[in-house]
């Protein structure tokens, strides 16, 4: 079993920075994918940006040159720069283990951006 805890969240103003972080615990071996992913009141869910266990990244459109995600043994983090109110959501940490196949999933953090 894998458990996600994600923290950073919070309130900022549109052009500022926050830095989300997700520990996990638990047994999973390469190889691995981790991610955001977000959810904006009445929206689904969306892929926000994720790297591999071999460390490719990948970014929503959305979000290419202002979020970086990085990864540092049982860590992710998700700097977000130049924020906008659409940037506004829950934000989740999401683990895929490739075998056995496996999807596990943080609780959320919350983001608001507002002046």
């Amino acid at each position: 079993q894998v458990q996600l805890v994600e923290s950073g969240g919070g309130s900022v103003q549109p052009g500022g920075s926050l830095r989300l972080s997700c520990a996990a615990s638990g047994t999973y071996f390469s190889p691995y994918t981790m991610g955001w992913y977000r959810q904006a009141p009445g929206k689904r869910r969306e892929l926000v940006a994720s790297i591999t266990s071999g460390g490719s990244t990948n970014y929503a459109d959305s979000v290419k040159g202002r979020f970086t995600i990085s990864r540092d043994n049982a860590k992710v983090y998700l700097q977000m720069n130049s924020l906008t109110p659409e940037d506004t959501a829950d934000y989740f940490c999401n683990l895929v283990r490739r075998s056995p196949y496996a999807v596990y999933w943080g609780q959320g953090t919350q983001v608001t951006v507002s002046s």
